[in-house]
């Protein structure tokens, strides 16, 4: 089930690839939404509670022969999209380049090996391979994921990757020049060496479960909470390690992830947070589906949160899906934040030719 829902990698690429020996091609994903928040009026914003944007997922990939691909994912969208978005200041548009590598395929009977060079998102979890607003029936990301930071932020990395299939397993090892909590540009200072892996298991056909784990120094000089007198960050390593599972059948699919964070420090307390999440989509006919997710952030010293959200989907076509959905925030002796988005999102081969 891994293999074949993943978008943001190069494995994708390699089966497309086994169609035609080379060519090139530009498939895309985009997005238009209108987003409603009380967020949105607090400082530093202090705007209306109702705004709109968009994103744009690229995905160029050129074929150079049966085995050998150049392969990208790029994120294009405006500010403020996501709710993380919603306290900071400023309004504009954004690119990020989530994956640019090129990569080598190799299939036979039961098995597969993929190697990939470049930009590369983190190989910890399962959910990035669903990040695409046309695979993930929610409006927002799961709790412990991040589009700047977290456990896991939804960014590239440069490193190198190997995936590969054995039967009913699935494995993959990573490493790149910083940490999923921390992702660092090959031109930023403070790049360390950091590793990341994990191994799943197919028990029968739509039901599969995996672990994986992460580890490396994360912070940089310049980071929020890198404080006077702290250690240099080579020798403060994060830590996350995670179970998780997915199971379909008919018109049922459940994910579900739990993880655990570290953030070493030591001129402070070293921070600790359990997280994880639970998925349920419903298809209730060929055009319509309803999907629902619970999450929770739990710092082992500090007040935590909670997230709730649901949402409605209807299919106009087979490339195009409108979302309504509703989160609700509870935090630890706080406040509640709530939200409601209405999300349009299409999906389409912009160009591609194929040749032998």
């Amino acid at each position: 089930m891994r293999i074949k829902v993943l978008f943001l990698g190069g494995l994708a690429v390699a089966l497309w690839g086994q169609e035609a020996e080379s060519g090139f091609e530009l498939r895309s994903t985009v997005s238009a939404q209108s987003m409603y928040s009380h967020e949105l009026t607090e400082s530093p914003r202090d705007g209306s509670a109702m705004t709109g944007g968009f994103q744009a997922l690229l995905y160029p990939t050129w074929k150079l022969d049966s085995h050998w691909a150049v392969s990208g994912a790029i994120q294009v969208h405006s500010r403020p999209y996501f709710p993380e978005e919603f306290d900071t200041q400023g309004y504009g548009v954004k690119t990020n380049i989530l994956n640019a590598n090129i990569s080598y395929s190799q299939f036979w009977g039961k098995g597969s090996l993929v190697v990939r060079v470049g930009q590369l998102t983190s190989a910890f979890g399962s959910f990035l391979l669903r990040y695409d607003p046309a695979a993930n029936p929610l409006t927002d990301v799961p709790a412990g994921y991040g589009y700047y930071g977290g456990g896991v932020a939804i960014a590239g990395m440069a490193g190198a990757q190997v995936d590969g299939t054995v039967g009913p397993f699935d494995m993959r090892a990573q490493f790149t020049n910083s940490s999923p909590a921390n992702p660092r540009s090959v031109f930023d200072k403070d790049q360390y060496a950091n590793w990341a892996g994990g191994v799943g298991y197919t028990i029968r056909q739509g039901f599969r479960i995996g672990v994986s784990a992460y580890r490396g120094p994360y912070l940089d000089r310049n980071y929020p909470y890198y404080f006077r007198g702290e250690a240099p960050p080579r020798e403060l390593p994060a830590t996350g390690y995670g179970l998780d599972a997915q199971w379909g059948r008919g018109p049922w699919n459940v994910y579900g992830e739990m993880a655990h964070f570290q953030m070493t420090y030591k001129a402070i307390p070293t921070y600790n947070v359990q997280t994880g999440y639970a998925e349920v989509r419903r298809v209730l006919n060929p055009r319509w589906y309803a999907a629902v997710r619970a999450g929770y952030n739990h710092p082992l010293a500090y007040p935590g949160s909670a997230s709730y959200e649901v949402a409605a989907g209807f299919r106009p076509t087979a490339n195009q899906v409108l979302k309504v959905g509703y989160i609700c925030e509870p935090y630890s002796g706080s406040t509640t934040d709530h939200g409601a988005t209405i999300q349009f999102v299409t999906s389409f081969k912009a160009f591609g030719f194929a040749g032998h």
